[in-house]
């Protein structure tokens, strides 16, 4: 077996669309260190290049898997027009503490328990059973095409609770932060 050559190294880190930032980050050293590797500046030890393998690898079964594998359907959602208290039965319901809102298919917005609770706090209001969605809703989840792979959902969903998958203009199924974290028990 031959190791690779710093050059080697820079091709397969630009070939999974890796910053030297990621890839350090998932090899556990330092950027500085990935950039010296691949320059040509530093030998690095053995058990640094099988970090950076190990990443490599890591990366290419992320990438093997496409969200349509993951996502479910169809997707539980509401609409501008439902009030609150219809919102909160439907989350009761399925167990969700968020759910897209659609407006004939297309996404408009979203609500969360967190939005909800914060609205009853604020509300001078006896109830706000009775609101309609649109008057308290927030922005709409992301949306991704069938076909991308886990690892950019992912990085989505490190800022979103939900991602929704679309294709030819409809809202074909939705992935949560859950959803990506049952990965880890496969």
């Amino acid at each position: 077996m031959q190791l690779p050559t710093p050059e080697d190294l820079k091709k397969r880190r630009n070939e999974l669309g890796l910053t030297q930032s990621d890839l350090a980050k998932r090899a556990g050293v330092s950027q500085p260190l990935i950039a010296r590797i691949e320059s040509g500046d530093v030998d690095p030890r053995l058990s640094t290049v099988r970090k950076i393998l190990d990443a490599f690898e890591e990366v290419e079964k992320e990438q093997q898997i496409i969200i349509i594998d993951l996502m479910h359907s169809p997707v539980i959602h509401v609409s501008p027009g439902d009030s609150v208290e219809e919102v909160v039965n439907l989350m009761q319901k399925y167990g969700f503490s968020q759910v897209p809102v659609l407006d004939r298919g297309i996404p408009v917005g979203s609500v969360s328990e967190d939005m909800i609770v914060k609205l009853m706090a604020e509300s001078k209001k006896k109830s706000i059973s009775h609101l309609k969605i649109s008057e308290i809703m927030g922005e709409a989840f992301p949306t991704v095409s069938p076909g991308i792979s886990i690892s950019v959902v992912s990085h989505m969903l490190e800022g979103n609770p939900a991602v929704l998958v679309v294709e030819k203009g409809a809202v074909i199924g939705v992935v949560t932060k859950h959803d990506v974290m049952t990965l880890l028990q496969g």
